[in-house]
């Protein structure tokens, strides 16, 4: 590669350090996404819906008031005839202005307990809403760190890969000096660039897997221009290999959201149940008001006419029969409710074969890690001292490649078996309940 081909790569490498900016931890980056992500201020708004529902008014406490008032105007005309064939009376253009107001007011009194059961109802509907709220941002951090810690990976990742770059560089000039007194080949020189090149475009190639994520982690914490620069404090993946599985598993049967979304909703089954229980109560209904009316004749024995006056009644009900509908209805619902049981069970059964299966990939990646340090302090050893025996001429470059390339592998086995332990920490995190802890 020509030295300007090479300048113009390392310019394009390092374009966003131009625009520098401060840097951040995951802490505040979260805090800036919990503030601004589109769907979680969604979700917030959708929350703020089911606050609202919850009012005595709508639980069917409060009566119901209404006011009205019209004006009509009617124009008769008739002739009447009387029975003894005496002359008919003929009335032409007869109008009659009437004007009317009133205020009428309904109030349920008693409904068989479902007015009470509505308010409940309201109120769980009103906790399900914080749950899915608080769901959603539990989610969101368990999402948002996950990627952060890519982004932190593929940084990495490009560090060992630039790392490479610079060894396949040494080579390569190495070479270059050795052919030019002719110690080597022809065939040596070609393969050095041949390798260097290889390096190079894997290393342009993990810029453009570097610049998604960092465009994703913008996106998540609703940046208007995506593209910003974004510089994190943490260099290296960072995981606690300390966790308490009996912890972990206490908490996630308290503390778990979607067990309690799933309890609210069983309980909400059986508020329905109780609702159409009501119905085998009688009902007491208030009918109240105030009405006033005004006739205005321009013909006839009356010029105007006015009544005004209140009014006050009761309704008591019962439903008799109603095609067995009442009893189909309550019987559904206790099935639904027994469904509901049986959903909560489940996902129970499903968070414990989870948790097990989590926790046994985080203790198995804690050891592959451990392990793959131990390879990698290996295999840079062996670099060392390949590269030693390659400068004295005691070692092909054939077998220098396959040693930068084994230092290279080893590098990445070991950040993705961390990146991986701390994707299976994440995991345990959100299902026990503790995903919040990242915003600490």
């Amino acid at each position: 590669m020509k030295k300007w081909v090479w300048m113009g790569l390392m310019c394009l490498l390092w374009y966003p350090a131009a625009q520098a900016q401060s840097v951040m931890n995951l802490k505040e980056c979260l805090q800036i996404g919990i503030e601004n992500n589109y769907d979680l201020r969604i979700s917030r708004n959708e929350q703020r819906v089911s606050d609202n529902n919850l009012s005595l008014g709508n639980a069917g406490f409060l009566p119901v008031l209404d006011a009205s008032a019209g004006l009509s105007t009617r124009n008769n005309n008739s002739d009447q005839y009387p029975a003894d064939e005496g002359e008919t009376e003929v009335l032409r253009n007869s109008n009659t202005n009437t004007l009317t107001a009133g205020v009428d007011l309904n109030w349920t009194l008693f409904e068989g307990f479902k007015v009470q059961t509505n308010y409940k109802r309201l109120k769980e509907l009103k906790s399900i809403g914080e749950l899915n709220t608080q769901f959603d941002i539990e989610n969101f951090i368990a999402d948002f760190t996950s990627e952060y810690y890519n982004y932190v990976q593929q940084a990495i990742r490009m560090r060992n890969l630039r790392h490479a770059v610079d060894l396949s560089r040494e080579r390569l000039r190495i070479v270059e000096s050795r052919y030019q007194i002719g110690s080597l080949s022809r065939l040596d020189l070609q393969q050095a660039r041949v390798d260097f090149n290889a390096d190079s475009s894997q290393l342009i190639q993990q810029y453009e897997v570097l610049h998604t994520s960092r465009i994703r982690l913008n996106q998540m914490m609703g940046m208007e221009n995506v593209e910003q620069p974004l510089f994190v404090s943490d260099t290296d993946i960072v995981f606690n290999d300390a966790l308490s599985k009996e912890e972990l598993f206490r908490d996630m049967m308290a503390k778990n959201t979607s067990l309690q979304l799933s309890e609210k909703n069983r309980l909400l089954g059986t508020l329905d149940l109780k609702t159409l229980q009501s119905r085998n109560y009688p009902y007491l209904r208030l009918n109240a008001g105030y009405g006033f009316s005004d006739y205005r004749y321009n013909k006839g024995t009356w010029d105007k006419q006015r009544n005004w006056g209140p009014n006050i009644g009761l309704t008591l009900g019962f439903n008799i029969f109603d095609g067995f509908n009442r009893k189909r209805e309550q019987k559904n619902a206790r099935i639904t409710m027994e469904n509901r049981q049986l959903e909560l069970d489940r996902l129970k059964l499903s968070l414990q074969s989870d948790f097990s299966n989590m926790w046994m990939a985080y203790k198995n990646n804690i050891l592959l890690t451990q392990f793959e340090e131990e390879s990698l302090r290996n295999a840079l050893l062996n670099y060392e001292i390949a590269m030693d025996r390659y400068k004295l001429g005691d070692l092909s470059g054939i077998l220098l490649r396959e040693a930068q390339n084994s230092l290279l592998e080893a590098e990445q086995r070991l950040l993705t078996a961390r990146y991986q332990t701390k994707l299976y920490e994440i995991s345990l995190m959100l299902i026990s309940g503790k995903i919040d802890e990242y915003l600490n």
